[in-house]
């Protein structure tokens, strides 16, 4: 005897050459779909292959093209993932175990800007005598974490480090430092023991040892945080594709279901799990996986304390670019910023009370972070003046607002359809394009026309005109293109 499975799981049957006597037809449920008479548990090919012929050779026809479909899609998604593994394991630049020591140098500001006046406070940290002179701080170090308006920060360091003529340490063949592994010497392009780094500023996972071989002793570490809830958001939306745990929640609102049960679908050995829980303490090098009473916890936190000198928030960029301004001895022309990466509206998930707890809840961890940062952050503004905190984002606010006039058409962002420029179009997350950009203004005066391109000049482009090879960034792009994501 043959058992052969149609379409429906009820339609299960037995081949025998003639049915028995007191075998019984039924129709299918209307569940199945189907108006097909069958045996209630036997069947035979004489009655039910011949009158049912065309229904029983269109149904396994439909599911034949159907797997096979299916087949196709898996088999190209797993080879194209493998190759662009490869190639990414095959591009890393080759790590030398017994590089020499040669010390770098206590700074590398070989070309520091003029020094200007400006009103000493607590915070400022880079004063020369107490005139209330300082000298602008080119040593930096920019913690690039992911989902928090760390591209409109990257767009300010690019222009600060071109208008100062200094030298960044950049990544090769690609925008990151071979994220998610561990920061490595070895990545920065062109590396060699003893030389002077300016600013590094493009995605790594913290490694302070492997940083203190590149940059100068001076060398100052700024960082940006986000409320872990809305950075859970805005993560799960633009990595959730890439971590294969998320293709088996069903539903449309996936991070609605996956926050409901997330023990259920979260696997912290899967690929690209990092993604979705304690974004912000992977970013860091610490681990994401451990529960908020763990000793280790603290212990990563006052790490971070102890190494970066002002930690920044989303939720307050311009205050906190006026406490940047003030520990770097910057100018408020240095702060100039267009927000750079923002979504459309649309696609952004509004979080209820019980999902924003649960987001909470789920990165606990992050929240934690956060709120240590958090309360440092109001400290810091508090040693600044709150007046003089008044003043100055309002300052900042109507210089950013007249830039907007004199650069951007029609004064806001555009779909990426609408953009004009390819060289203006930012990248996109797999499956849709809900990064939104800008159209310069055809008339700008000659005195903005280069600053007003730069202020909108996406990431990766401007990466690009920095010099810094990205192939393997750029053959991802049109691969994706290729299969149309």
């Amino acid at each position: 005897m043959t058992k052969v499975r149609p379409v429906s799981s009820m339609l299960t049957c037995v081949l025998t050459p003639d049915p028995p006597a007191s075998a019984t037809f039924h129709t299918c449920p209307p569940s199945t779909g189907l108006s097909l008479w069958t045996f209630s548990s036997i069947c035979t090919p004489g009655i039910y292959a011949e009158q049912n012929k065309p229904l029983f050779q269109t149904m396994f026809g439909n599911q034949r093209r159907q797997w096979w479909s299916m087949c196709k899609g898996l088999v190209l998604g797993t080879l194209l993932t493998s190759c662009m593994i490869l190639l990414y394991c095959l591009s890393g630049p080759e790590v030398h175990i017994n590089l020499l020591q040669v010390p770098v140098p206590y700074s590398c500001a070989h070309r520091p800007g003029p020094a200007h006046v400006g009103p000493i406070t607590n915070r400022s940290r880079y004063i020369i005598g107490r005139t209330g002179v300082c000298t602008p701080k080119v040593d930096i170090m920019f913690m690039k974490t992911h989902k928090t308006a760390s591209s409109t920060l990257l767009n300010i360091l690019f222009r600060f480090g071109e208008k100062h003529q200094l030298k960044f340490a950049f990544p090769d063949g690609r925008n990151d430092f071979f994220y998610p592994s561990p920061f490595l010497r070895t990545q920065v392009k062109d590396y060699r023991p003893g030389m002077c780094f300016n600013i590094i500023c493009n995605h790594m996972r913290f490694n302070a040892p492997e940083l203190a071989k590149v940059l100068p002793a001076d060398t100052a570490y700024i960082t940006i945080l986000r409320d872990p809830a809305e950075l859970f958001e805005s993560s799960f939306h633009y990595f959730g594709r890439l971590a294969p745990m998320t293709w088996k929640i069903p539903g449309e609102d996936k991070m609605g279901e996956f926050l409901r049960d997330p023990h259920y679908y979260f696997d912290p050995d899967g690929f690209n799990s990092f993604y979705l829980k304690n974004l912000l303490f992977f970013d860091f090098g610490q681990d994401n996986t451990l529960e908020l009473g763990d000793p280790q916890v603290e212990e990563g936190i006052r790490a971070i304390a102890s190494r970066f000198h002002l930690v920044m928030m989303v939720e307050h960029f311009e205050e906190s670019l006026i406490l940047l301004k003030d520990a770097l001895c910057w100018e408020m022309d240095d702060l100039l910023f267009f927000k750079l990466n923002i979504r459309k509206g649309s696609t952004v998930s509004k979080l209820s009370p019980e999902l924003r707890a649960r987001a909470l809840e789920w990165n606990a961890v992050d929240w934690r972070l956060y709120q240590h940062f958090n309360a440092t952050f109001w400290r810091e503004v508090e040693a600044y003046g709150s007046r003089r905190m008044a003043a100055d984002v309002a300052e900042l606010r109507r210089r950013n607002a007249e830039m907007v006039d004199i650069c951007i058409e029609g004064g806001h962002a555009v779909d990426t359809a609408d953009i004009r420029e390819k060289a203006m179009k930012p990248w996109q997350p797999i499956g849709e394009k809900s990064i939104m950009g800008y159209n310069l203004k055809k008339d700008i005066d000659k005195t903005h026309r280069k600053l007003c391109r730069k202020m909108l000049t996406p990431e990766l482009q401007y990466l690009a005109d920095l010099g810094v090879n990205l192939w393997i960034t750029k053959l991802w792009g049109r691969v994706r293109d290729v299969i149309n994501w």
